[in-house]
């Protein structure tokens, strides 16, 4: 079954003409921050711009995270071991329509594990998988197997890397007073979440073969694209120095590697099992360089990684100004506001769905959405004496929701597709008319709405 190519049509045409670079997204979206905020706030335009300049900065530490995160991930994904993984993978498929149901449930398994995992497993599976079906004669659209890619990221914020259910979950949180401490077998851990990741994978595994072209609207790989450019060269066979026999030394970036596991696997064995963001980095760095044939070849997978962080970390200083903003003029809380001020003890999961899925097209932080949205409504819910976890979970749903049509986090992906936005966008808009279906009926099930 297919759905018939005029239903996608208009989405095509509208991203193709109307859809710009992500960071012209950027642009666009700070400009309208501006706007919003001197005319539904008491700020001036001097006030916004004092908000926005104070705020370009307050994230650099996070963009720093963020990029070690991306870069272990892809020099991980291309470690030698990694690669006969997923080549393996990719070679499993036998048709198109499983091919493109494959890439979406890898890249959402690899999500719920890390988000960044999904990201750079799907981007790297979808290239596999463009690979294994052009020697087997499978035509695939390859544009519809990266986006099958980007889908699976719609599942982020319901697994082991979810920030808001985290950071409620972390002892001495900013909310702890007004909340308690909520465990995550209280949100992510629980049996309606899972049910509700099962339900969402299994529709976008389903939904992705159905967006399928016609043989004469397949666009395959580019052949320049058959040939892995983010494998590093093999190193020469010339080693006469000791300062080279030390950079091919795989007994050292061994041994650092396992440093990086041992400190992790102590810290828990300390401290109990936790997640953060620290610990993910060290994992993909100790695990890379455990695997990576010496020093020197870990480098060059650094280096090869190092394009998919480049415009991340040219925008995201632009993300956090639209946070400074949001914030010191006091429109996140207006926007905020609006839905809470609507809201019934039946609808506030609904509300907060809702604006957080808005607020996210401005700020594509989990973390950072969390931090400015989470006090506003968790104080809402306690008025309205609604359950805490259904709120931590609305708003984790609404943020990864609205990544579908959010390109910031597409710019890792199609770095190591070699593709452009504009050719995937319109199956991912398709992906966030039917999760935001999915996403809803789940809360209304969980008592939100």
């Amino acid at each position: 079954m297919k759905i018939p190519s005029w239903l996608i049509k208009p989405f095509t045409t509208f991203v193709e003409r109307y859809y710009p670079d992500p960071f012209v997204f950027a642009v666009l979206m700070s400009l309208l921050t501006f706007c919003l905020a001197v005319a539904v706030t008491d700020a001036t335009p001097a006030v916004a711009l004092q908000a926005w300049g104070d705020g370009l900065p307050s994230l650099l530490s996070f963009t720093a995270q963020l990029s070690i995160t991306l870069l272990g991930a892809h020099a991980l994904a291309h470690t030698d071991r990694v690669q006969r993984v997923l080549a393996f993978i990719g070679a499993l498929p036998r048709s198109a329509a499983a091919a493109y149901a494959l890439v979406a449930l890898t890249a959402g398994i690899g999500s719920l594990i890390a988000w960044s995992l999904g990201l750079v497993a799907g981007a790297t599976i979808a290239r596999q998988v463009a690979i294994q079906c052009n020697k087997r004669g499978i035509r695939v659209h390859y544009p519809l197997l990266v986006a099958s890619a980007y889908a699976g990221f719609v599942v982020w914020h319901m697994g082991y890397s979810a920030s808001a259910a985290l950071f409620v979950a972390t002892p001495g949180h900013s909310l702890e007073a007004e909340m308690g401490i909520l465990p995550i077998t209280e949100t992510i851990f629980t049996a309606e979440n899972g049910i509700l990741v099962l339900i969402t994978l299994a529709a976008i595994a389903v939904l992705c073969p159905m967006m399928r072209p016609t043989e004469d609207e397949i666009l395959e790989i580019d052949p320049a694209l058959l040939k892995d450019s983010n494998q590093p060269e093999q190193v020469s066979n010339n080693i006469e120095t000791p300062a080279q026999k030390l950079e091919n030394m795989r007994a050292l970036s061994s041994i650092l590697g396992l440093a990086l596991l041992l400190y992790i696997a102590y810290s828990y064995y300390q401290k109990g099992f936790f997640l953060t963001l620290d610990i993910v980095n060290w994992s993909f760095v100790g695990a890379g360089l455990l695997l990576a044939r010496s020093p020197l070849h870990y480098v060059r997978l650094i280096e090869n990684a190092s394009a998919t962080v480049g415009p991340i970390i040219l925008q995201y200083p632009f993300y956090a100004g639209i946070l400074g903003m949001m914030i010191g003029t006091g429109l996140v809380t207006v926007i905020s506001d609006w839905f809470v001020s609507a809201a019934t003890a039946e609808t506030l999961g609904i509300g907060a769905f809702l604006s957080a899925g808005l607020v996210n097209l401005f700020i594509p932080s989990g973390g950072g959405q969390w931090a400015v949205q989470g006090p506003i409504f968790i104080e809402a819910a306690n008025q309205l004496q609604v359950d805490h976890s259904v709120i931590v979970l609305a708003i984790a749903y609404g943020d990864q929701w609205t990544n579908m049509i959010q390109p910031f986090w597409t710019i890792p992906l199609l770095a190591i597709a070699g593709l452009h936005l504009r050719q995937i966008m319109a199956y991912t808009v398709m992906i966030f008319i039917v999760t935001g279906v999915i996403f809803i009926s789940g809360l209304l099930l969980m008592g939100a709405g």
